[in-house]
Protein backbone atom coordinates (compact mmCIF):
# COMPACT_ATOMS: atom_id res chain seq x y z
CA UNK A 1 0.00 0.00 0.00
CA UNK A 2 0.82 3.62 -0.41
CA UNK A 3 0.12 7.07 0.74
CA UNK A 4 -1.25 9.04 -2.28
CA UNK A 5 -0.72 12.91 -3.17
CA UNK A 6 -4.12 14.35 -2.59
CA UNK A 7 -5.05 17.11 -5.43
CA UNK A 8 -5.70 20.17 -3.90
CA UNK A 9 -8.03 23.02 -5.65
CA UNK A 10 -5.82 25.42 -7.81
CA UNK A 11 -3.53 22.06 -8.18
CA UNK A 12 -6.01 20.23 -10.82
CA UNK A 13 -8.61 21.53 -11.37
CA UNK A 14 -9.71 19.72 -14.25
CA UNK A 15 -9.83 16.70 -12.52
CA UNK A 16 -11.61 17.82 -9.25
CA UNK A 17 -14.02 19.77 -11.69
CA UNK A 18 -15.10 16.90 -14.47
CA UNK A 19 -17.48 13.82 -13.86
CA UNK A 20 -15.03 10.85 -13.38
CA UNK A 21 -15.34 7.74 -15.45
CA UNK A 22 -17.52 4.50 -14.53
CA UNK A 23 -15.25 1.89 -13.65
CA UNK A 24 -16.01 -0.77 -16.02
CA UNK A 25 -14.27 -3.72 -14.50
CA UNK A 26 -12.98 -4.07 -10.97
CA UNK A 27 -9.44 -4.94 -11.71
CA UNK A 28 -5.98 -5.91 -9.46
CA UNK A 29 -5.10 -2.31 -9.75
CA UNK A 30 -8.32 -1.03 -9.05
CA UNK A 31 -8.31 -3.38 -6.04
CA UNK A 32 -4.92 -1.53 -5.54
CA UNK A 33 -6.31 1.61 -5.41
CA UNK A 34 -8.80 1.25 -3.38
CA UNK A 35 -6.40 -0.02 -0.55
CA UNK A 36 -4.31 2.97 -1.14
CA UNK A 37 -6.87 5.46 -0.97
CA UNK A 38 -7.92 3.99 2.20
CA UNK A 39 -4.39 4.04 3.87
CA UNK A 40 -4.26 8.00 2.25
CA UNK A 41 -7.29 8.94 4.17
CA UNK A 42 -5.97 7.57 7.34
CA UNK A 43 -2.88 9.06 6.68
CA UNK A 44 -4.76 12.42 5.88
CA UNK A 45 -6.81 12.15 9.05
CA UNK A 46 -9.91 12.47 6.85
CA UNK A 47 -13.35 10.31 6.83
CA UNK A 48 -13.96 10.22 3.25
CA UNK A 49 -11.44 10.25 -0.44
CA UNK A 50 -12.59 10.22 -4.04
CA UNK A 51 -10.72 8.89 -6.16
CA UNK A 52 -10.58 12.33 -8.11
CA UNK A 53 -8.70 13.46 -4.99
CA UNK A 54 -5.98 11.70 -5.60
CA UNK A 55 -5.94 12.61 -9.78
CA UNK A 56 -7.47 9.57 -10.75
CA UNK A 57 -10.69 10.08 -13.10
CA UNK A 58 -12.81 7.06 -11.70
CA UNK A 59 -16.18 6.55 -9.91
CA UNK A 60 -14.75 5.35 -6.73
CA UNK A 61 -15.29 6.31 -2.89
CA UNK A 62 -13.69 5.47 0.50
CA UNK A 63 -15.36 6.41 3.46
CA UNK A 64 -14.67 5.72 7.37
CA UNK A 65 -16.74 7.40 10.19
CA UNK A 66 -15.02 5.45 12.16
CA UNK A 67 -17.21 2.49 12.00
CA UNK A 68 -14.50 0.70 9.37
CA UNK A 69 -13.58 1.32 5.78
CA UNK A 70 -16.53 1.46 2.70
CA UNK A 71 -15.35 1.38 -0.47
CA UNK A 72 -17.92 1.93 -3.39
CA UNK A 73 -16.76 1.37 -7.13
CA UNK A 74 -19.48 3.51 -9.38
CA UNK A 75 -21.99 4.60 -6.57
CA UNK A 76 -25.03 6.37 -6.77
CA UNK A 77 -27.89 7.40 -4.25
CA UNK A 78 -30.34 5.57 -4.75
CA UNK A 79 -33.41 6.99 -2.27
CA UNK A 80 -32.36 10.75 -0.16
CA UNK A 81 -35.10 11.72 2.77
CA UNK A 82 -36.41 14.80 2.15
CA UNK A 83 -35.37 15.48 5.76
CA UNK A 84 -32.17 17.98 5.36
CA UNK A 85 -29.68 19.98 7.61
CA UNK A 86 -27.23 22.35 7.57
CA UNK A 87 -23.98 21.18 9.52
CA UNK A 88 -20.30 21.55 8.89
CA UNK A 89 -18.11 20.30 6.65
CA UNK A 90 -14.44 20.14 5.51
CA UNK A 91 -12.31 18.83 2.42
CA UNK A 92 -8.72 17.24 2.19
CA UNK A 93 -8.72 18.63 -1.24
CA UNK A 94 -9.57 22.21 0.50
CA UNK A 95 -7.29 22.29 3.65
CA UNK A 96 -7.92 24.49 6.21
CA UNK A 97 -11.28 25.57 5.45
CA UNK A 98 -15.10 24.44 6.72
CA UNK A 99 -18.32 25.97 5.81
CA UNK A 100 -22.09 24.82 6.48
CA UNK A 101 -23.86 22.43 4.22
CA UNK A 102 -27.31 21.43 3.55
CA UNK A 103 -27.65 17.82 3.21
CA UNK A 104 -30.04 15.12 2.71
CA UNK A 105 -30.30 13.36 6.72
CA UNK A 106 -30.77 10.16 5.02
CA UNK A 107 -29.25 8.69 1.98
CA UNK A 108 -29.23 4.64 0.36
CA UNK A 109 -26.29 4.42 -1.55
CA UNK A 110 -26.05 1.40 -4.40
CA UNK A 111 -22.30 0.69 -5.64
CA UNK A 112 -20.05 -2.53 -6.00
CA UNK A 113 -17.67 -3.72 -3.59
CA UNK A 114 -13.69 -4.03 -4.75
CA UNK A 115 -15.49 -7.89 -5.32
CA UNK A 116 -17.69 -6.50 -7.67
CA UNK A 117 -20.90 -7.80 -6.00
CA UNK A 118 -23.45 -5.37 -5.63
CA UNK A 119 -23.43 -3.07 -1.98
CA UNK A 120 -26.58 -1.65 -0.79
CA UNK A 121 -26.01 0.97 2.37
CA UNK A 122 -28.87 2.44 4.72
CA UNK A 123 -26.79 5.52 5.48
CA UNK A 124 -27.92 8.23 8.07
CA UNK A 125 -26.36 11.43 9.74
CA UNK A 126 -22.79 11.68 9.73
CA UNK A 127 -22.45 8.97 7.50
CA UNK A 128 -25.22 10.25 5.25
CA UNK A 129 -23.55 13.48 4.61
CA UNK A 130 -20.13 12.02 4.20
CA UNK A 131 -21.52 9.66 0.90
CA UNK A 132 -23.17 12.97 -0.58
CA UNK A 133 -19.62 14.73 -0.11
CA UNK A 134 -17.68 11.98 -1.77
CA UNK A 135 -20.28 11.22 -4.43
CA UNK A 136 -20.43 14.92 -5.25
CA UNK A 137 -16.52 14.42 -5.63
CA UNK A 138 -17.49 12.14 -8.61
CA UNK A 139 -19.33 14.65 -10.90
CA UNK A 140 -16.86 17.61 -10.12
CA UNK A 141 -18.69 19.39 -7.13
CA UNK A 142 -16.76 20.85 -4.27
CA UNK A 143 -18.27 21.48 -0.97
CA UNK A 144 -17.62 24.89 -1.40
CA UNK A 145 -20.40 25.13 -4.35
CA UNK A 146 -23.43 24.50 -1.75
CA UNK A 147 -22.24 26.06 1.33
CA UNK A 148 -24.75 27.98 3.42
CA UNK A 149 -22.07 30.10 5.29
CA UNK A 150 -18.31 30.02 6.17
CA UNK A 151 -17.44 28.75 9.48
CA UNK A 152 -16.96 31.96 11.70
CA UNK A 153 -19.48 33.77 9.88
Amino acid sequence: MAVLNIVKVGENDEVLRQRAQEVTKVTKKIQKLIKDMIETMYEADGVGLAAPQIGVSKRIIVVDIGEGPIALINPKIIEMSPEQEIDVEGCLSIPEFQGYVKRAKHVVVQGLDEKEKIVKIEASDFLARAFQHELDHLDGILFTDKIEEKEGD
